[in-house]
């Protein structure tokens, strides 16, 4: 940060109160800690700059509550955006007044607002729902001057809405008095009557972006701020038009898009989407999924079905798109299958809701182009490996509902993901297949990810206990089969249509030799009893008995045993002394009426 030096220069120069020497110091203090990001320490050096710095700030607000020229008005607002980067030193910032300040410069003054009903202990961590990063990006402002005189109230300068906007950005992101003030003075309502006036001209991308990223904070990190925007202010509608403004589209059917201007060209074709149009669509699809996050645990009625239906088409024109480089347009499409995720099951259905095109992928007579996007996308998140619980479960969270829902959409992924049964010599894990890939998933350390892989390939099998394990060995199955008391067969009780016979000749000729826990043909390997007598056997039983019983009376393992109900159950005491009299005690094997042959 500055020195002391310069710290009280300029405040010298601010308690003259005259706007010209102000301006002066000012301008020469924000050229020099425009890219400072670094604060003082918690020495004793470090508390006095911050004393200068809160002064500082007292001395700023003092200034933009009077009348001041644009460019003393700007100056005055870069210096503030520069302070509130500090979350050490937001006191100056944080009450009522000086956020009524910041909200008239920033053209957003609620209707609501008024003293905040009570004081709470300052917050210093920063929110982690602040994605994107208000810090340094926000930080960056122009220093031109703006000449013409007009208060804030009044036709105001855009550099000066924006400057204000990136300093409450700032106070939001660090400070919890901060969140609770904002809200109480209703900034969300004044926010959301500017992103009504999305098709304006007058407003530039700077001024829309920054009206984004406060109602993103405003939407992490407030429930009810998030709850207001939702219902009270209608904010799917308001942001779903935003985002079809953004992207510059226009409707040929009720649930199709097309890029304006483009109708009728394929989206492999269309130019990517500008730099700008990314980052401001990117901030709508950020605050749709705060504001939406609940809504596949609540009935919708019929509007906000048909909002959602409408966001969804909106969505699937993002799918297709392109961003600005590969690394933008994998981001793009993440915050779009992230949100996709919330939107109500039978909503989804406007992903297979446009005609088939010259050069689209169709399966069954329906277009497939957002579906296959879908399973590319999410096969390319696999192979990254990095982060696999938040980058790769949206989308195949997605694919799975998807497929639960819609025939179609299952059997195409079926087919790319489950094809024919051909390699029998290899196991189920062993591959660079996507069945592969996804089977090595689901022995996963982490448990979210193995049971998210073992559900999508549970619902390509129609939840099939026999054609599950065909597809992946028993082994791996074994997991998800024993959580849903499956491990006796049958089938769970989703429904599903009938199915061609999917078995191919190498399949059914190997079928009899194939080991059910690996999935694959093996050897045969030599009985380890072979030669023994039955009193050789049973003394080996009943080591082996005697065995389990001492680790599991010291705990350190617990036995358990299949119950009747298919869910497994802990072998009792009672349990291994029945079987220490009887030792060559077998299960009954288990009747499965799942047919092979039923696809």
């Amino acid at each position: 940060m500055a020195s002391r030096m310069d710290l009280k220069a300029v405040i010298e120069q601010m308690e003259t109160g005259d706007q010209d020497q102000a301006l002066a110091a000012l301008q020469v203090y924000n050229t020099e800690m425009n890219q400072c990001f670094t604060f003082s320490s918690d020495d004793e050096e470090g508390r006095e700059e911050r004393i200068l710095q809160e002064r500082l700030g007292e001395l700023l607000l003092g200034f933009l509550n009077r009348e001041l020229q644009p460019s003393c008005q700007l100056a005055c607002l870069e210096t503030v955006r520069i302070l509130s980067r500090d979350k050490h030193c937001l006191a100056p910032f944080i009450s009522c007044s000086a956020m009524s300040t910041l909200a008239r410069y920033a053209g957003i003054a609620g209707v609501g607002g008024g003293a905040p009903a009570h004081e709470r202990p300052e917050d210093d961590n920063q929110a982690d729902g602040a994605d994107g990063g208000v810090g340094p990006e926000a930080a960056e402002g122009s220093t031109d001057v703006v000449k013409e005189p007009s208060p804030p109230s009044e036709n105001p300068d855009q550099e000066v809405i924006v400057e204000a906007l990136k300093s409450i950005c700032n106070i939001l992101l660090h400070n919890e008095m901060g969140q609770v003030v904002a809200a109480e003075l209703q900034l969300i309502r004044g926010v959301a009557e500017r992103l009504k006036q999305c098709r304006d001209p007058t407003w530039n991308d700077e001024v829309r972006f920054f009206d984004l990223r406060l109602t993103f904070l405003l939407t992490a990190l407030r429930v009810d701020v998030r709850a207001q925007l939702a219902r009270e202010l209608h904010g799917t509608s308001l942001l779903g038009n935003q985002l079809d403004a953004t992207l510059g589209l226009c409707w040929p059917d009720t649930l199709e898009t097309a890029r304006e201007g483009s109708e009728g060209v394929p989206p492999e074709q269309l130019p990517p989407l500008s730099r700008q149009q990314t980052e401001l669509a990117m901030e709508i699809l950020k605050i749709l999924f705060n504001i939406t996050f609940d809504t596949t645990r609540r009935k919708v009625d019929e509007e906000e079905a048909a909002e959602f239906k409408h966001l969804g088409a909106i969505l699937r024109h993002c799918l297709m798109s392109r961003a600005d480089g590969e690394e933008r347009t994998e981001e793009f499409l993440s915050h779009t299958v992230n949100l996709l995720g919330n939107l109500p099951l039978p909503c989804l259905e406007v992903l297979l809701a446009p005609k088939v095109q010259q050069g689209s992928i169709e399966y069954m007579g329906v277009n497939m182009d957002a579906v296959n996007m879908l399973l590319e996308f999410m096969e390319r998140r696999l192979d990254r490996g990095h982060k696999l619980k938040e980058t790769l479960l949206p989308s195949l969270n997605l694919l799975t509902e998807s497929s639960r829902i819609h025939r179609e959409t299952r059997k195409f992924l079926r087919s790319k993901v489950l094809p024919p049964l051909r390699d029998v010599k290899n196991r189920p894990e062993v591959g660079n297949a996507l069945r592969n890939k996804l089977v090595r998933l689901m022995t996963h350390i982490d448990t979210d990810v193995k049971d998210c892989a073992a559900e999508f390939l549970f619902v390509l099998c129609k939840e099939s206990v026999s054609r599950f394990i065909k597809y992946t060995g028993y082994g791996n199955a074994a997991g998800l089969l024993a959580a849903r008391g499956l491990l006796r067969g049958g089938r769970d009780s989703g429904i599903y249509s009938e199915d061609e016979d999917s078995e191919t000749e190498e399949y059914r000729e190997a079928r009899a030799h194939i080991n059910p826990i690996t999935g694959v043909v093996e050897e045969d390997q030599p009985n380890p009893m072979e030669g023994m007598t039955e009193e050789q056997k049973e003394y080996e039983a009943m080591k082996l008995v005697q065995m389990f019983d001492k680790l599991s009376r010291t705990n350190l393992i617990q036995p358990m045993q299949l119950g009747l109900d298919g869910k497994m159950r802990e072998v009792t005491p009672e349990d291994l002394h029945k079987l220490t009299h009887n030792p060559l005690l077998q299960p009954q094997e288990p009747q499965n009426s799942d047919s092979e042959d039923e696809a």
